[in-house]
This record gives C-alpha cells, structure tokens and sequence, in this order.
C-alpha cells in the first residue's frame, strides 16, 4: 500500500516532493522517491507489505527502461498470474508482475487482477502514459484537468499546493449536506475529481473496462458461495507482514476472523457506548489476543478536527474517527488489516430500505429520500443527481442495490482507506472480491433475505463455526452518540446530522 503521485504539468520539483511529503504517511518505508523526464513527474511513497526488499521500491522500471510504473494496492493474484502468463519475475512484488503484464497485454490485463490498486504506468520513449483503478474503487486516485495537462493523486490534499485557484464546489456541498457523502465522481472542490472506479485512461480518453450485470440471476449454491468467501479471505492474508482483524462482534467482522485465523484482533467504542461484549464473544471462540480501544468523548471533536485538517476535505461518517483512533493503536501490531466493508451491501443488510425495494413495483424518489438521506433539507434534485446512473436498471430492487455497491460504498470506502492509511496501515475487504461482487449481483432479494432474514446465506453457511449469540444478534450500526459528542459546541443545524455537517464545513472553511 502507497501513495502515488503524477504530473505531465511543469512543477518545481521541491514543489512537487513537497506534495509528496504531504501523504508520507501512505509509505514510510521508502517516502519521497520521484522519477523525473522532462515534464513528466512520478512521486511514490512505499509501504512494505509485498517483498520487503528495496529492489520493489518505486517508482518501479521495466528490465529496458523504457517504462516505469507508480503503483497503490495489491494485486491477490500476482503469483498465478505469473505462473499462467510465464512472466519472468526478478522480484517477488506485486508491482513487477503489474508492469510486465501491461507491457506484454496492454489494458487487457486488467480483467485479470484480483486485487485492489491505482497506477500509472509512463512510456518514456513515446511520452505517454496510462492510468487504472480497480473496479470497485477500493484505492483511492484523484485528479486535477486542463486540456490533456493532468496531476493525480492518491489523496486530496497533495494536490492543493499543484492546483491553481482551488474553489469549493457548491454541488458537491449540496450532496454533501443531504447524502453524507459526493456522487458521481465529485470532490469538495471545483477543480478535483474523483478517477472512476472500473475505468482507465489511455490516450486522451476514459475507458470503463468493467460493469457490474445486475440482470437476473440463479442464486448460488451454499457450496459456491462458501468457496468464494473463503477464497476471498485467504487472497486477502498474502503479505510479508503481520495481518490482523476488525472485530466488532457482528456477522460481517466475525465471519472475517473465524476464517482468517489472525493473531489479534481490534474493536472501539465508549465505555459506557459499545460492542465489547460481543467482539468478546467472539475473541474467546477464535483464541485471538484481543484489543479494545476505549475512545473518550471529550476528545471527538478535537480529532475530527485533526482528521479534517490533515485531510482538507469533510468527513462523511462520524464513527471515522473512531476507526482512525482504533487503528493509529492496531498500527502497533499489524500494518495489514482486515475489515467487512461490502458485506451489507451485497447481502442487503441495511434491511428497512432493501425491504422497500424489494416490495415496491415503481421507484418512489421521495420514499427512496425518506429511508436513506440525513440532511433535513428538502433538496431532491440532489438524490436525482445521485441515483441518475443506476435509473436505467428500472426495477426499485436492481436500482438501489446497484446504488449502495457503487455509490454508498465508495464513500465507507474513502472512510476505511483515509482511517487507515494515516496510520500507515493497509485495510483489506475480502467481501469485495469482485467474483462475489459479480456473482450476487441480480439474485434476488428473496435469497438473501430468505423468509425475512437479513443476511440469511451468510448466517445458514457459517452457522458451525459463528457464535448462535452473534448469529442471531440484530443488526447495530458502528456506534457513535453524535447528540452527545456535539454537544459541547453551539453548532447550528435542525437535526444532529445537520450539525455534522456543518460542523465540518465550518472547520474546512477556517483551515482553507
């Protein structure tokens, strides 16, 4: 896991490091290493996790030299690839395999990772350059435009100091305010987008190399299923390093550490506020040493503060910063960790408005607004906005599915990403392995909701070896008071969600 930044735009180069420096965090294993050709500009900042030898730092070059790759992620299925392809390896990363693939196949090759990643690849000789983010949108990549001049970035904020006349976009304030998060490839400012997730770049022109087919499909047998989970958990344990879990104690997280079988585990809450005796529960089955991490509210605000500040962009969650507390600890012991982001989205989990949409003939916008949207304000242009790509697939079931995957996600994605990377730890979902995703997509409500029970493949498949209490536990969300957290300040705002946002708007625009 790393960071990455690119330029085809002139910059001083201490500018340009100066960026860098700014995510060194995302790499400290081997920080600041730039490539340089004529405008060209190649920043990388490296954690270890694959072939800890230096021979694997970035950015990385072909065995002629005439192409270099930077490169955030993890490709899971590296080595076979190898194997299928007879590429000749000089390393044991990732990243070569990565290169010589493209090299050898061009954008092909993308359909053949299993993995998550964002990279650049630069054609010395011919001055061009490629682009590619994998399909869900796990690592991050953002980019700033003018005509065929592009600067991207693993994070945002690196691109401040490159980007001439930054300016908050008003749209994306709107998303923000009514939805929590930004759609449609939208950021906080005007002048820095989101790269799409499934898409590259070549030659002037975006491409989408991978779509999600949500037309009806036979459910999966429990054995085809088992493999799949299992297989994805076990992809998701390759490293040179110690792995660890998130354990809260529900079915998504426990299902992880039962078949992962790490050495310690990780839960947070408030001591009067949390999980702990259910991740307990489930610690004790599985013989892990345990960790929870108590946070104290008094000092919520003034991280969020700090997470904001450092991240010059808005939170969208507030339980953020308590993942980010509970992983600056974890960072202690593990640098990968493992976590159950995807999970609700493809077994339908947030079960009030998957009942919905599971029962309704016609999409109803506003009743649609009512069971998702937080911000008080009557702004339903805004949702139309956001749901514009999904309405093509007409059925209410098929559209909010298809929403929560591609746009809900992505936003539970930056949060575990940003959480996780400012410790300079890397966060693996297994439940968005994209043979799963792919698999699931189209099978109905009726499978994963059997007789009325959320969740109910997973809970019947791994019944033998999830604690019954876990099981059978109700679904609660990752729990933050934010009443009570709030309430030393005088924030305006109708609801408590109101004033989150607010809150963090007015903290963006004091640091900016």
């Amino acid at each position: 896991m790393c960071g990455i930044l690119f330029s085809n735009v002139a910059i001083n180069k201490e500018v340009f490091l100066n960026s860098l420096n700014i995510m060194k965090h995302r790499g400290p294993t081997a920080p600041l290493c730039v490539y340089q050709s004529e405008n060209f500009m190649l920043g990388h900042n490296r954690l270890s996790i694959l072939d800890l030898d230096r021979r694997s730092d970035q950015p990385f070059f072909s065995d002629d030299g005439r192409y270099v790759i930077i490169f955030n992620g993890e490709i899971y299925n590296y080595k076979e690839l190898a194997s299928n392809y007879s590429i000749q390896m000089r390393t044991n990363s990732d990243t070569e395999l990565l290169l010589k693939l493209y090299i050898q196949y061009g954008p092909q090759m993308l359909n053949w990772l299993n993995g998550m990643f964002s990279f650049i690849v630069l054609d010395v000789q011919q001055k061009s350059f490629f682009v590619a983010r994998d399909r869900m949108g796990v690592k991050p990549l953002y980019y700033n435009r003018y005509g065929e001049k592009f600067i991207f970035s693993s994070e945002i904020a690196p691109l401040l100091p490159l980007v001439h006349n930054i300016s908050i976009d008003q749209e994306a304030v709107r998303q923000y305010k009514k939805m929590r998060c930004f759609f449609n490839d939208r950021t906080i400012y005007n002048e820095i987008k989101e790269f799409p997730p499934g898409y590259y770049y070549e030659n002037g022109e975006f491409i989408k190399y991978w779509e999600i087919d949500y037309s009806e499909k036979e459910p999966p047998s429990d054995e085809e299923l088992e493999f799949l989970i299992r297989s994805a958990v076990e992809y998701r344990k390759i490293a040179d390093v110690e792995i660890g879990s998130y354990l809260s104690g529900g079915l998504d997280s426990t299902i992880i550490t039962a078949l992962a079988r790490v050495e310690h585990t990780w839960t947070v809450g408030f001591e009067d506020y949390n999980e702990f005796q259910w991740s307990e529960i489930a610690a004790t089955r599985y013989n892990t040493i345990h960790h929870p991490i108590l946070f104290e509210p008094d000092h919520f605000l003034s991280l969020a503060r700090e997470l904001i500040t450092v991240k010059k962009e808005p939170l969208s969650v507030p339980n953020e910063v308590l993942l980010y507390h509970m992983t600056q600890q974890a960072s202690a012991k593990n640098t990968v960790i493992l976590s159950g982001e995807g999970a609700d989205e493809l077994f339908f989990g947030y079960d009030r408005i998957f009942r919905w949409a599971s029962s309704a003939t016609d999409f109803d916008i506003r009743a649609f607004s009512e069971l998702y949207t937080y911000g008080s304000e009557d702004d339903i242009e805004i949702v139309e906005d956001a749901l514009t790509p999904f309405m093509k697939l007409k059925s209410p079931q098929k559209i909010v599915a298809a929403f929560f995957q591609q746009a809900h996600l992505r936003g539970l994605l930056k949060r575990l990403d940003s959480a996780s990377m400012l410790n300079s730890v890397e966060a693996r979902s297994p439940f968005l392995d994209y043979r799963l995703i792919e698999r699931l997509a189209g099978v109905d409500s009726l499978y994963k909701m059997k007789d009325g029970v959320v969740k109910a493949p997973l809970k019947r498949i791994f019944k033998d070896i999830v604690p019954a209490e876990i099981v059978n536990r109700k679904k609660v969300g990752f729990p933050v008071q934010l009443e009570r957290v709030l309430s030393s300040e005088k924030i305006e705002g109708k609801t408590t969600f109101d004033k989150w946002f607010n809150f963090n708007l007015t903290t963006l625009g004091e640091i900016l």
